[in-house]
């Protein structure tokens, strides 16, 4: 199994070296992003590649991250084209371009380290499917985790949608989008994301125990950077400077797991 890691790592590297090159070509690392998700995908399916024998758990832990690396990656990418560069990257970035650095700091500072936290994160599907057996069956462990999944991809989906449709009504311009699900959670996407990734690790887990705690790192990394690392805490530092409801939507809003709104005081 080693090995087939390694061709992972191999293909992982790849790609994110001509991404690089890329990005230093148009002078924007923002569209990684978009990788984010699809890279995912990509170490999901050169497992299923390497397998000889492939059994219904191996489908489905194929088809699971497929369907939401690929979502995820298109989603962002148009995301990426309409809006341009991220004020994120380019703050992260701006003294490197300044000392004419950028190439190596997006190489160091942005693409290898995204690669390595998308392989940690990735890393109970590609588990998975490397020791799948053929043999195995759908078990009630499987179920719970497809449904965990599947409320994770609803909740994900529908968020961006609704979010998307909001940013289009220019009349909502600095406005807090506080309707549908984001009356439940200021952050659906990312609660979407989180239970996604723990649904793949119940399938995992279906497989083994064994490889679940090996690979536990994944979604436990996750679940942390949305909720106080790059997702939500990074994004919600800018909020009220350009949102002025954002205060008050904060303190009737769950930050993370949907719940019923506070009632204003």
């Amino acid at each position: 199994m080693v090995e087939m890691l390694l061709v992972n790592v191999a293909v992982l590297v790849a790609v994110v070296l001509v991404l690089w090159a890329i990005s230093v070509k148009i002078d924007d690392v923002s569209f990684i992003d978009s990788f984010w998700g699809a890279g995912m995908a990509l170490m999901a399916f050169t497992s299923w590649l390497q397998v000889e024998e492939r059994g219904v758990l191996a489908h489905l832990l194929l088809a699971m991250t497929a369907a939401w690396g690929l979502r995820l990656g298109i989603y962002l990418l148009r995301r990426w084209r309409e809006e341009g560069e991220d004020k994120r990257y380019e703050r992260m970035l701006r003294k490197d371009r300044e000392k004419g650095r950028f190439a190596f700091a997006a190489l160091t500072k942005i693409w290898l380290g995204q690669a390595l936290l998308l392989f940690l994160v990735s890393s109970p599907a590609q588990v998975g499917i490397l020791t799948s057996d053929p043999a195995q069956q759908v078990t009630a462990l499987t179920i719970a985790g497809i449904a965990l999944y599947l409320v994770g991809i609803f909740f994900e989906w529908v968020g961006d949608w609704q979010l998307s449709q909001f940013k289009k009504d220019p009349s909502n311009k600095g406005e807090v989008m506080d309707k549908g699900l984001w009356r439940y959670t200021r952050h659906p996407n990312y609660f979407g994301d989180a239970c996604a990734w723990w649904g793949i690790w119940l399938v995992v887990a279906s497989v083994s125990w064994e490889v679940a705690l090996w690979t536990v790192a994944g979604p436990l990394f996750l679940t942390f950077t949305l909720v106080k690392w790059s997702g939500a805490a990074l994004l919600e530092k800018g909020m009220k400077h350009t949102r002025p409801g954002y205060e008050d939507y904060k303190k009737r809003t769950s930050a993370f797991i949907p719940m019923p709104p506070k009632k204003s005081a």
